[in-house]
């Protein structure tokens, strides 16, 4: 099983997402969480997944000189990424409406990057889902807005929450991925480095 093959590592997560905190432990690893605060911004020119990956690297760099010999330490970064342009985080009410509005009736990326840091290699990978809402209507999108408060969700929702329930007709790849973590790249990836 993975966590013996980690027995003699010690794996830092570098997100507060309660979500990602929450899949480490179903997936029954031992870990610390340390946060390292970074500026999130990107190059103009990357598009999904490249921005993505930049910034679960980026996210890494602040840990720069801090890892002992047997850390493993992961950073990741979800976009959501709908008709060539990336919905990040809302800011505030207004910004989430107007990100759910763009998001209704379409089909939309949810790319997750994961950055694997150790002392001396870096591994980064990313998975993709395909996620298709119905037309949501005025109402639904701002009774979401004005009761789950989305603002820490990449694309102003989660789907895992009550818009998922209601408006997600379809989705093509892991749904761990939607929610902040593709759990079953993270497992693989850990098992490769490990030696196995």
């Amino acid at each position: 099983m993975l966590k013996e093959k980690l027995a003699k590592y010690s794996i830092i997560l570098a997100s507060e997402s309660p979500r990602r905190k929450q899949f480490f432990t179903d997936l029954g690893l031992d870990f610390e969480v340390r946060i390292k605060s970074v500026e999130e911004t990107y190059p103009a020119h990357l598009k999904g997944a490249e921005i993505a990956d930049y910034l679960a690297c980026l996210k890494a760099t602040a840990f720069h000189g801090d890892l002992n010999a047997n850390a493993i330490l992961i950073t990741s970064d979800t976009v959501v990424w709908c008709n060539g342009i990336s919905l990040a985080k809302a800011a505030h009410t207004a910004e989430a409406v107007k990100m759910l509005q763009t998001l209704s009736g379409q089909w939309h990326e949810v790319i997750t990057a994961v950055c694997f840091t150790t002392f001396d290699a870096q591994v980064v990978k990313n998975h993709t889902t395909h996620v298709k809402f119905k037309d949501l209507t005025k109402a639904e999108i701002d009774y979401y807005v004005t009761t789950y408060q989305p603002f820490d969700k990449a694309g102003a929702y989660g789907i895992q929450e009550w818009i998922g329930l209601i408006g997600i007709e379809e989705i093509k790849g892991s749904y761990t991925n939607v929610v902040g973590l593709p759990t079953h790249l993270v497992y693989n990836t850990l098992l490769e480095m490990t030696g196995n």
